[in-house]
Parts: structure tokens; sequence; C-alpha cells
């Protein structure tokens, strides 16, 4: 298809994109929240007398709202409902003023004692426990085969053990939300990912009909994730405006994002890889657990790409959990795969040097012809031919696969490979199309533009629909009035909305009798029609069907080539190039799928050698809820990418054939690049991320 550049574009650079926190009411009290400051205990005592020009609110103070688990909430308990602290940063008082610097400085002079403190159980401390089926993609544990048989029949076995670390999302733009009743019905300007979900949660939780709640979301500024869920602040500010009966807008602060918006746990995993002599596996076992909530499991699921990636007569995985004191997980760009391809990647690497086998090589001998796990048919599969693309375009064939024998002045150079996976999330999702008596097209879509390039694609698939210019078709999107959208998340957008807005303007031509490419105007005035319009919807098989389907498997693919230099006497990494290449269903605008692997990419890179959020273990909080203790890459960090899409057209996950494509790019990176630092190095990291004292 064409290449399009963003609809988008113009209004965020002109300012003219309104967000959550530029909405405006009459009225407004601007809120301020007062966190908890022990990671368990009681709220004994709330001391307000150095408070001036603001109103405080307690649990005293606001509405009982409906129990409801998580997910959809962030945290199935909502605070301000009791007195009881489940994590540090728990919000335990609410402030509203005129001003932002009025209610920022009353929160700061609210004193809050405590009893009932303990110190916190930390990850590694707990018990692993089989999660809560409700937080699982599968089952806790899969198994095809005798594990114990195929680890008989191995010439050689690896085991080993990896983990990675707490990380936060961090999007540009904070939770934000403006909420406002007017009579009976409740407006709410918020930053979300999935309106339609909000809608229904926070209906739910005040005891309103669906259509009593408005969620006007435009543009969201990014998430990853964060902002998937319901989290405290949206039902913190509704709240609160039907106490005081004035609008109340409530932003998060950065400190504030890194308890309230959740974050992707910390995980320990072990591979245990049986293979004969000339690579074929033989068994797999992948054992993994991660910290969760103690009041909610959260299961990040890093086993499931395991069932599914290599052939082997025998596979055995287990997911659990530690239930320890800190907020809630959530899914973060590249959930389950990103965290659980790493371990997977790196003992494939391990097993490729012990037999002396190409690494390339090894994941081609164990392509497997059918879904290890279930037997059924893929969709598409088309992994090897991303591996050999890749190596191809990157060289593999110059290497040397000797430990330490690339070298480049005082840089010790290193290659690595990696497959890359993702699971097929798919939603029900609808839109209407708009046609005018000039043929001018308009889609309206519920979705919010959080980043991707969203509105660019509907354009894309409905001008490709009706045969049209794309200039010529209009996005309107974001306003509650419009179809609903599944969500902005699970990388599940583009397929789910671009067969909405299919089968929409499929609906146009069938009522005006035209063929895709019959002038629009001219078919409407020979029908005596002044305008027309059609809903379209598409759902999977299921309300939320993930990769496997009830006939086949539905997987993304591609595969990560990476060079590294490692300074031998300082121990500092660079990634100096990397080429990723990718089989991810029909790519419906080049240009913003692009943008997106570009953008995986460096996500993968931050988690490999940066991203760490570290628990304090006494005061039991995240150490440092900034982006000065919390680092990410920047420009600087990032060299020469070059990413590309192998054909591939899966009408069997979606009638446009598209598959997701948001998160892909971010799984594999950090295993490619912990494989090519072992190849600069000779020394094997397991632990993410790679730190300079693992090099020296």
């Amino acid at each position: 298809m064409k290449a399009l550049t963003r609809l988008d574009g113009p209004a965020k650079l002109t300012g003219a994109a309104r967000y959550a926190a530029d909405a405006a009411a009459p009225g407004t009290l601007i809120a301020a929240l007062v966190p908890a400051t022990v990671p368990t205990g009681r709220v004994t005592s709330i001391d307000t007398s150095q408070v001036v020009d603001a109103t405080v609110l307690t649990h005293h103070d606001l509405p009982r709202l409906t129990p409801l688990p998580s997910p959809p909430l962030g945290h199935s308990v909502l605070p301000l409902q009791d007195d009881l602290v489940h994590y540090e940063g728990q919000p335990v008082v609410m402030v509203l003023a005129d001003s932002w610097q009025q209610a920022r400085e009353a929160a700061r002079q609210v004193r809050v004692t405590y009893d009932d403190v303990r110190p916190p159980l930390l990850f590694g401390q707990a018990e692993d426990v089989v999660p809560r089926s409700d937080h699982l993609l599968g089952e806790a544990d899969e198994s095809t085969g005798d594990l114990q048989a195929g680890l008989a029949a191995a010439d050689r076995i690896v085991e080993a053990t990896y983990t990675t670390a707490n990380r936060h999302h961090n999007p540009m733009e904070p939770w934000a939300v403006l909420a406002e009743w007017v009579d009976d019905e409740l407006v709410l300007h918020a930053s979300v990912q999935a309106a339609a979900l909000t809608q229904a949660v926070v209906a739910e939780l005040f005891g309103l009909p669906a259509d009593a709640v408005r969620v006007i979301c435009p543009f969201t500024g990014g998430g990853f994730g964060s902002k998937g869920y319901v989290w405290p602040a949206l039902p913190l500010a509704a709240a609160a405006a039907r106490v005081t009966g004035q609008p109340v807008k409530l932003v998060l602060t950065r400190a504030e994002m890194f308890t309230l918006s959740g974050h992707q746990p910390a995980t320990r995993q072990t591979i245990t890889l049986g293979a004969t002599a000339d690579g074929r596996l033989t068994a797999i076992r992948h054992l993994s657990s991660n910290a969760a909530a103690r009041v909610d499991d959260y299961a990040e699921n890093t086993t499931h790409g395991t069932t599914w990636l290599y052939a082997s007569p025998a596979i055995h995985t287990e997911m659990r959990v530690q239930r320890v004191d800190r907020p809630q997980p959530t899914p973060m760009r590249a959930p389950h795969e990103g965290p659980g391809i790493f371990p997977l990647e790196s003992a494939m690497d391990e097993l490729a040097h012990e037999l002396g086998i190409d690494p390339v090589e090894l994941r081609i001998r164990n392509e497997p012809a059918a879904d290890p796990m279930t037997g059924r048919p893929f969709s598409s599969r088309k992994l090897v031919e991303c591996l050999r693309e890749g190596a191809r375009r990157f060289g593999w064939s110059e290497r040397d696969p000797e430990p330490r024998s690339m070298r480049d002045g005082h840089d010790l150079v290193g290659w690595g490979v990696a497959a890359a996976t993702m699971d097929t999330f798919r939603a029900p999702s609808a839109a209407r199309v708009r046609v005018d008596a000039a043929g001018r097209v308009t889609v309206e879509t519920g979705a919010q533009e959080i980043g991707t390039g969203l509105p660019a694609m509907v354009q894309a698939v409905a001008a490709e629909t009706l045969g049209c210019d794309a200039e010529s078709v209009q996005v309107r999107h974001g306003d509650p009035d419009f179809p609903g959208h599944g969500g902005t998340m699970g990388s599940m957008s583009a397929m789910g909305l671009g067969s909405a807005v299919q089968a929409a303007a499929r609906e146009v031509l069938d009522k005006l009798g035209a063929n895709p490419g019959d002038p629009l105007a001219d078919a409407l005035a020979a029908a005596g029609l002044p305008e027309l319009t059609a809903e379209g919807r598409w759902a999977p098989e299921s309300s939320l069907a993930a990769g496997r389907s009830a006939d086949h498997s539905i997987h993304t693919y591609g595969a990560i080539f990476v060079e590294v230099r490692v300074d031998e006497d300082l121990g500092l990494l660079r990634m100096s190039r990397a080429v990723g290449r990718y089989a991810a269903g029909r790519i419906l605008n080049p240009l913003a799928a692009h943008s997106q692997m570009t953008g995986g990419l460096v996500w993968g890179y931050g988690q490999a050698v940066l991203e760490h959020s570290v628990f304090e273990p006494v005061l039991g909080r995240f150490l440092s809820k900034n982006l000065a203790g919390y680092v990410v890459p920047v420009n600087a960090d990032i060299r020469e990418l070059d990413v590309a899409f192998v054909p591939d057209d899966d009408r069997l996950a979606s009638p446009v054939g598209a598959k997701g494509i948001g998160e892909l790019g971010a799984v594999g990176v950090a295993a490619a690049i912990a494989n090519a630092v072992f190849h600069a190095t000779g020394r094997r990291v397991r632990d993410l991320p790679i730190k300079i004292a693992d090099l020296l």
C-alpha cells in the first residue's frame, strides 16, 4: 500500500491537538494527591491544620464505589475507600484548590500518621504461587510430550537462569483527567488507551448506565500500556467532582506515574534446552516467576512464546507469581514475549555455541511445521524468511564465530542474533463511513491517536476499499458519539479498526451499487442521495482472541541482528548497528510501520542496557521516580538502524490481512545484544540490564 504521512502531524506540531490536560470547564478545581509514605499499614490520623485555600478530601468524604477486579482496574483496591495502605505511593488524601500551585502546596502541608507498618515483602522472598486464571493468557502450566524422555535423548543440555528488571512506561503525557458531572451524566476528558473500556468500567464503579458516561479522548500522548486499564486518577477525579459539585482536573506528576499507572515487573526465568549433536531440539523447559502486588496477581506470561517458537517433541512451561508489597504491575510495550523471549533466545545462542552450530542455522533447523503445542496450522509464518533476509542484509556470513575474535582499536566487536515473536491480540471494533454529495469521505471512530499514526492507517484502508484518493478521506476520532473501538493497545488496532473500516466502506459501495474506483459523487447523484452513511464492524471468533484461534496459530515474527562494540578497558557498551526483518501480516502504511519498528528497536535497547527501576527494600518504594535515576535511550545512544518487512498477507488473522506490529520490534533486541556481547567479550550476561560492571 501507499506510504502516507501522518494526518495528526500538523495538529501536533502547531499545538492544535487537544489533550486531556488541555480541557477546561468553568469553575474547575485542580487536584493534588498526598501519597502514602509507607509500603503497608493503616492511616490513623490526618493533620490538615496548616492547609489554607484548599479543600481536603479523605476516605471519610468520598463515595463508596463498586468493587471491581484488576483488570479492568489497574488496582482492584481503589484508594480513599478505607484507611488501609497497600503500597507506597497509594493516595491517602486528595486536595482541591483553584490552581495547581495552590493544590500542590496544600498537599505538602498535610501530615499523615500510620499504624501497623511492617517491612515490605520483596521479590525473591515470597513464595512462588500459581496466578489466578484471569491473569493468564492460557494455563499456568503447559506441556506436550515427555520432557524427561526428551532430556534423556539429548546429546547436549543447556540450562541457565536469567533475570529481567522492573521497568516503567514513562509516556510523554502523564495520566490526566477532567471530570465534570452534568446533571446525572459524567463527562470525562481523559488520557486513556481504551475509551470504550473506560466508559464501561467507570459506569460500573459509579452504578450508572453506560450511556451516562462520556469519555472524550481524541489524542493520547503515549501510553505503552500504562493507560490501558482504569487507574486511580480517573475514579478519584470523578468522585471528587461528585462530592464538590464542580469539575475536577487531576494530572499526575512524573513521580506519581511510577506508582499509579503500573510497571513491568522483575522476572526470574530458568530455561532448559536439550538437543541432539546436529542441533535438533529434543526438549524445552521454561520456568518463570514475576513480582506481583499482594492484592492482585499479575502474570507476565513470559513462557507463552516458548510454546510456539521452535519445534520440539517435548515442551514444558510453568508460570508463577510472587505476591509482594508493591504497586500493581501492568502490561508494558511488548508484554509477555518482551521479557520472555530474552531467556529463550539467549539459551538458543548458548546451545549454538556449545554445539558449534551457527546461531541462525540452529534456529532454522528447529522451524516447526505446525504449532508444537496444539498441532494447529499457522495462519502464516515467515520466521525463516526473516532470518535469511536479515542475515543477508547484515552480512552475517562474514562473522567469525570465535568469541573475542573481532576487534576495532580498543573496541571488542560482537555480532548477535535473536528471533522475535508476539502473540496476536484481536478485539472487536467498529467504524462509520460518510460520503457527501461532493464525494468527500469521512471516517468516524472512537479510537484514540496515541502516537502510532492510526488516522493515516484508517485513511489508507478507506481509500483502498473505495478506490478513491487518500487525500479525499478525512478521519475523525476520539468522540464518544463515534462507533466504539476495542482499544489502542495490544498491537491490535490496525487489524481490528482496519477491518471495521473496510467493512463500512464496502457497505457504502453495496448501497450505491458501485465498484471500487467509481466516482462517489456520481454514484450518489445517480441514487438521488445527498449523502450516505454506513457502519462497519469486525470481531474475531471471541470477544478477545489471542494468538490461538479455534483453527489456527496466529502470531507475528521477526529476526534481529546487532553489532555491539565494547571498550575493553572501560566496559562501555554501544550498539553500533542493527538490522531487523519482520513478518507481521499486511503492512497498511509502510511509513508508519517503519517508524513503529524503529521505535521498537530503541525500546529494546533500553531494556537491554539502561532501564531498571530499583525497588528500595527498606522503604518499599521505587527509588528513582524520575527520568534522572531511571535512564532511557536518547539520540546519542542509537546509531544505524535498518528495518523492513518480508511480504506477509494474513487473511486468517483479519480481513485486511494485517496483524500487530507496535510491540514486535521491541522483542528479541535484548537477547541479540546479550548474544553479541558474548561474541565480543566471551562473557555471558544473563541479567538485564547489562551493566558496565558485567563487562569489566
